[in-house]
């Protein structure tokens, strides 16, 4: 039985059939999620060279070139196959950059493990996991209902939870990296986590 919501199983079944548009909305769904794992990936290892969008584009593409090779039924499954693309692609760029055409596995490994890792912390290290009713009737992953919402956030409060949380970065860090005072970043971090909490309730 299929644990994706009506309107997922609906856009799935379309797109298997080859409707491109319901294929595009499907995909389209997962672009603020793979954003994000984007973003951190490229803010560890390419130093802002590519743009997170850019990087989600060309995953995108892909997947809709080879849709037909997708044999889950769940959104995690799908989430988990559009990962493996976004990681295909990043090993690409990061291959690029350090101007390396050999294969890395320990690149590959742990790129893999860190792609895994911040989708766990998407999933519930900034909050508790709660079954709220409209996750019950979407079913849709707390990880992709986050990074929707940070989305949202104007972008110094979405960049500051990226580094924080996502990054692990000491505030110190992130007070460089934002070109901030220290004691102005603390206040941005405890604003931008009461917008995010709000957005997150308003989903539910």
């Amino acid at each position: 039985m299929s644990d994706v919501g009506p309107e997922l199983e609906r856009q799935l079944r379309l797109a298997r059939a080859g409707d491109g548009t319901a294929l595009g909305q499907l995909l389209d769904s997962y672009r603020n999620y793979l954003t994000v794992l984007a973003r951190v990936q490229i803010g560890r290892r390419l130093q802002g060279k590519v743009d997170a969008s850019d990087v989600v584009q060309g995953a995108f593409l892909q997947a809709h070139r080879h849709f037909g090779q997708f044999r889950g039924q769940s959104q995690k499954e799908l989430a988990g196959w559009l990962r493996q693309i976004l990681l295909s692609n990043l090993l690409n760029l990061v291959r690029h950059y350090q101007s390396s055409r050999r294969r890395d596995l320990r690149l590959e490994r742990d790129l893999a493990v860190e792609l895994d890792q911040s989708s766990r912390d998407l999933d519930g290290a900034m909050f508790a996991k709660q079954s709220t009713p409209s996750q019950k009737a979407s079913h849709r992953e707390q990880a992709v209902l986050l990074a929707d919402a940070l989305s949202r956030l104007p972008e110094d409060y979405r960049e500051v939870i990226i580094l924080r949380h996502l990054e692990g970065l000491p505030f110190t860090e992130v007070a460089s990296r934002m070109g901030r005072s220290l004691d102005s970043v603390d206040k941005l971090w405890v604003r931008a986590l009461s917008r995010l909490r709000r957005l997150m309730r308003e989903e539910s």
